[in-house]
């Protein structure tokens, strides 16, 4: 990202007070760069073709940012899209995403969104074995076009953060390849399904060294060989190597870069890129982070035990992962006066709290920052991914407005509009406001009471 782009938030953070996105009855609203969005897509397409000339369909996780407008501009810029449940393929379909460039992976697939995959020609990734015997019978029941292949655990380790680290001895996803018998029945369920093509393996994500998500590559390259190796032709076509490139919450850089893990798969698994293989990738938060920035209305401030205490309105419904675990998910915290200009002025250690009725809403504890006022505005970069798009109720907050964003050489910022901020009339329907009597008629233990008019 670096020096640009710092400069294209900055001009965007003073726009978005210019343009009334952000005011004391909207005080929380998130950016997205989208001039980011397509450097890192593009990144990332390149970094490949320049070790690979095989063909290689880079599907976004659409779980890291389920956003209609997102998914376009992602689709345009050449990306599919990987869905795992069925309120995420109909965002890609909205999207104007192909089933031929859309991937369906999850742990708990039903029939029916087994069926309908299979019906539009998606590809699809069994987790384990009983999924590929309910394949068995769907596959004989109907033609398809869906390229169909199976997710293995090759149960390299974890990373830092256990939550997010899916290779492990104990993980739920995939098939443990370790597990005693396990290979055998991976090599035997090739064997006896012609229609079985790819391979799946998926190591984590942040916390998750690259040497680790290569080691688990090369595991599954291997057993792609030995399974062609026994069939006596290729009966592997697609290697689908996930996603999980981590990102670098401390700083503006993009770091690592897909480059640097394109080359050290080239190095870890020589023969992953000679050809022979079809590749899919599913990074999701690495094409995302480093766009997003949420920004937030300082309300009040006081002092509690000697600290200086700022109280926005960002906290646990936007960052539900720092508050719960800021060990694991630093965000930096950026401050601006109320005209939306870098506030300068010496640093004062001082917490950054959000808005919820408990004491761990905190976006920061311990923070150096210039001294923030009643009325100024914290921005916290990084959060293009996983955090404002992933809404936490609490206290029946409302979700912000976000909006894309475009900035010329002059500093001029233009705006477009990717999801309205929520209404309290929404909150009241989402909230079973058109059935308010529904628990009063009710009797108790002998059933409902008449609902006579």
């Amino acid at each position: 990202m670096g020096a640009m782009a710092s400069h294209r938030r900055d001009h965007a953070v003073r726009a978005a007070v210019a343009h009334g996105l952000l005011t004391p009855d909207r005080p929380v609203v998130a950016l997205l760069d989208t001039a980011g969005i397509r450097a890192s897509a593009a990144a990332l397409t390149s970094a490949f073709a320049a070790v690979t000339d095989a063909p290689v369909l880079h599907a976004f996780a659409v779980k890291a940012a389920p956003l209609v407008p997102v998914l376009r501009l992602l689709h345009t810029a050449g990306l599919g899209a990987e869905v795992a449940s069925p309120g995420e393929l109909a965002l890609a379909r909205a999207a104007g995403v192909p089933p031929a460039r859309t991937v369906l992976d999850s742990p708990a697939k039903t029939p029916a969104e087994l069926r309908e995959a299979l019906a539009l020609g998606i590809a699809v990734n069994a987790d384990n074995l009983q999924e590929l015997a309910r394949l068995d019978a769907l596959v004989a029941s109907a033609p398809t076009t869906s390229p169909l292949g199976l997710r293995v655990n090759p149960q390299v380790g974890a990373g830092s953060i256990e939550a997010l680290s899916t290779a492990t001895a104990t993980s739920k996803f995939g098939v443990a390849l370790r597990d005693e018998g396990a290979r055998e029945a991976v090599v035997q369920a090739f064997l006896d399904r012609p229609w079985l093509t790819r391979l799946h393996t998926h190591t984590g994500s942040q916390g998750v060294p690259l040497a680790l998500m290569a080691e688990a590559v090369r595991e599954v390259h291997a057993l792609a060989e030995e399974i062609n190796a026994r069939a006596g032709r290729q009966r592997i076509d697609t290697l689908d190597i996930g996603g999980g490139l981590p990102v670098d919450f401390t700083s503006d850089e993009e770091n690592p870069a897909y480059a640097a893990y394109a080359r050290l798969l080239a190095e870890t698994v020589p023969g992953l890129f000679d050809g022979r293989y079809g590749l899919v990738t599913e990074f999701g938060r690495s094409l995302l982070a480093k766009h997003g920035t949420i920004l937030a209305r300082v309300e009040y401030t006081k002092t509690s035990g000697g600290r200086p205490i700022a109280v926005t309105h960002a906290g646990v419904q936007v960052a539900t992962r720092t508050v719960y675990a800021p060990g694991s998910w630093p965000l930096r915290v950026l401050a601006y006066d109320a005209e939306g200009r870098p506030r300068d002025g010496e640093a004062v250690v001082q917490d950054v709290a959000g808005p919820a009725c408990f004491a761990g809403d905190l976006l920061a504890t311990g923070r150096a920052l210039p001294l923030l006022r009643p009325g100024d505005i914290v921005a916290v970069p990084d959060t293009g991914a996983y955090y404002f798009a992933h809404h936490y109720a609490y206290n029946s907050l409302p979700r912000p407005g976000i909006h894309g964003f475009t900035a010329d050489g002059d500093g001029t910022v233009t705006f477009a509009t990717v999801r309205e901020p929520q209404t309290l009339a929404e909150i009241v329907a989402e909230s079973g406001g058109a059935h308010a009597d529904a628990l009063v008629r009710w009797r108790g233990p002998g059933g409902p009471a008449s609902m006579d008019p």
